[in-house]
């Protein structure tokens, strides 16, 4: 049982806003959106639950945010559009309206979509196919396709988008965004070795394969302004690789978040399976640790922190400043409530819970929400 002291649930900073405790909902695609990318009441009710169980913030799933390559998924949602900007402001209400904050996540899927309502080919920083099988569970199937390889006309492209989507996200009212750089997605590609075998300054390193993510951090910033929360969400495992590790281990993550720290970042999100497990070797630093040391900044654990000792052990030790929580949140949408209360968590069941909420029945949605408030 947690006392309600916990540093789980004391105040914490993310750039100039203060949030009521350090739990937060991770992103977790759930392809509910309208078939043009809408958000929709499904949706709202759907992250307003979080809001109602007492989680400090909501990072939203990956919002793909032009009509070229950044769509990942069918049915996933966007802020591409002036109607998408509109119907997400419903869904950023709820959730400040219960006192959390809301961010939203931009994700360019690369060379890892599959399915863009606009495209059939895919882009990535080489045509290099990313390694393993389309998700079934997001209605793909088969392999990746071999994406082109980006053209410096490209690479612009994506970064004016990139910034395009932020001050989207800002009209629509959320209070900051997300950077996707993690999981095998776009950004990601450039990091990885064997997706990257580009011969310019975007390439030949995973430091010259940071150039794209950090030109397009300073831009989003220099847009947005000082107050608006612009994150970034880094991994190794991929989708389609989830036992991937960065080549030169801890040494490279320490220069990847040493050049992350001098950006003009609110926040590092990172995600391994298991966020106090060694983030290389055998005997090594948590990936965690590692980006807490070298970037100086407020840090975002995911990874198997569901339990609550567990996740106040990382942040009573400094390896981060906040926790959050994926599939232990899907089985139980009030989990700091329940937590604060020294309540029992429903267990995680991926047959009942880890599916689209446009499967889930609208009256199991509805009663969901209502006994979570």
């Amino acid at each position: 049982m947690q006392k309600n002291d916990s540093i789980l649930f004391s105040q914490g900073h993310i750039g100039k806003l203060t949030t009521k405790n350090r739990y937060i909902v991770a992103p977790m695609t759930r392809i509910s959106a309208d078939e043009d990318g809408k958000a929709n009441a499904r949706m709202k009710s759907y992250y307003e639950r979080f809001a109602k169980g007492g989680f400090a913030a909501v990072i939203t799933e990956g919002i793909y945010f032009d009509d070229q390559y950044s769509q990942g998924y069918f049915n996933q949602p966007g802020i591409e559009s002036d109607d998408h900007i509109q119907a997400w402001k419903p869904i950023v209400q709820a959730v400040q309206t219960q006192g959390s904050t809301i961010i939203a996540q931009l994700m360019h899927a690369g060379g890892q979509s599959q399915g863009n309502r606009f495209q059939d080919e895919t882009i990535a920083p080489s045509a290099v196919a990313p390694k393993g099988e389309q998700l079934s569970f997001y209605n793909g199937s088969g392999p990746f396709q071999t994406p082109k390889e980006m053209t410096q006309q490209d690479i612009t492209q994506v970064k004016n988008a990139f910034v395009h989507a932020a001050t989207s996200a800002q009209k629509a009212g959320f209070d900051g965004v997300e950077i996707h750089g993690a999981n095998g997605y776009l950004l990601d590609q450039f990091l990885t070795d064997y997706l990257n075998k580009r011969e310019d300054r975007y390439g030949g390193s995973i430091e010259n394969g940071l150039t794209l993510t950090t030109e397009i951090i300073e831009a989003v910033r220099e847009k947005v302004g000082e107050d608006f929360i612009v994150g970034i969400r880094i991994s190794q495992g991929k989708v389609a690789d989830s036992t991937y590790k960065w080549p030169g281990g801890e040494k490279t993550a320490q220069s990847v978040f040493s050049t992350l720290g001098k950006t003009p970042l609110s926040y590092i999100h990172v995600t391994e399976s298991d966020a106090t497990a060694p983030g290389f070797d055998d005997g090594t630093k948590t990936f965690t640790q590692v980006a807490k040391e070298y970037s100086l900044l407020p840090v975002i654990a995911n990874g198997g922190l569901g339990d609550a000792v567990k996740a106040s052990h990382l942040l009573e030790n400094k390896y981060a400043d906040f926790v959050s929580i994926g599939t232990s949140a899907l089985a139980n949408p009030d989990l700091p409530n329940r937590v604060l209360q020294g309540e029992k968590l429903d267990d995680f069941n991926p047959n009942e819970i880890l599916m689209p909420i446009a499967k889930i029945k609208d009256s199991e949605l509805t009663k969901e929400v209502l006994s979570h408030k």
